[in-house]
């Protein structure tokens, strides 16, 4: 009966707070695209340092192995990045159309295409992220369900609650990397899955698997910071009016009040 209602509770937290967020980002993304960038960089470094990482550091675990994951964390990011556009610049090199006699028009495209594929780099580091957070939601949401079924609940719901502007922010960067409002919802509601799992293995190891859990909160934290700060951010750093500026600037910061306010709220 309490694997199942883990199961329960488990999915309504990851998959719901997806589809919740789903129903507010893709309502706003066609209107205001650029805006949502912004957001969703708030977002994401809001998650990180307001919610995971104080979370970790409150913790008995050391801060210098914490901020060792932190680092390490970054780095793996930055070489998947790296290993991603080197595949992809090898992809074009291999490509008949630029040995086809094309010049400047073929440099140009290739060229284009990589200055494309630039902001696209995120998506995978987004996706990690997720997946290692929601699996130690899982773990919390278990520990609460097997302390007390009522506490159990109230954890779902306060789970479901904080992670929906989270997963706006990370709608809005696979919608951007992905192209298609579906695959961006497919993906993100895969990640949530993870929320599960991390619900049935704790369950059973929760005791063991405890004292990990502040690792898990800095590896999710390293991925939404390089995401925010490696591929959001510099997307956003450039010359625009006053007016828009002030716009760009308010919806960053409206991305961290929210995330903020939720998570103050559920705790």
């Amino acid at each position: 009966m309490t694997l199942l209602a883990i199961l329960v509770g488990t999915v309504a937290a990851g998959v719901g707070s997806v589809w919740l967020a789903a129903l507010m980002a893709f309502a706003m993304l066609a209107r205001f695209t650029q805006h949502m960038l912004s957001m969703a960089a708030g977002a994401l470094m809001a998650t990180a340092f307001m919610h995971l990482l104080p979370e970790a550091f409150e913790s008995e675990a050391g801060a210098h192995e914490l901020f060792a994951m932190l680092l390490g964390g970054l780095v793996f990011f930055f070489l998947l990045d790296k290993a991603e556009l080197w595949h992809h610049g090898h992809e074009h090199n291999q490509g008949p159309a630029q040995e086809a006699g094309h010049g400047d028009h073929a440099h140009h495209d290739h060229g284009h295409a990589h200055h494309a594929h630039g902001p696209r780099s995120g998506g995978w580091a987004v996706l990690a992220g997720d997946s290692v957070h929601a699996f130690g939601d899982g773990i919390l949401i278990a520990s609460a369900f097997l302390a007390d079924m009522r506490l159990g609940v109230i954890t779902s719901l306060a789970v479901l609650a904080h992670e929906v502007p989270h997963h706006i922010g990370d709608l809005v960067v696979l919608r951007h990397t992905s192209g298609t409002s579906r695959a961006a919802l497919v993906k993100v509601s895969l990640a949530g899955t993870v929320t599960a799992l991390g619900g049935v293995v704790g369950y059973f190891l929760v005791t063991q698997l405890h004292d990990y859990l502040p690792f898990f909160l800095v590896a999710a934290s390293s991925s939404f910071v390089y995401v925010a700060l490696a591929d959001l951010i510099p997307q956003l750093q450039k010359q625009l009016g006053f007016r828009d500026t002030v716009a760009q600037v308010a919806w960053l910061l409206a991305g961290i009040g929210l995330v903020t306010l939720v998570s103050s709220l559920a705790h």
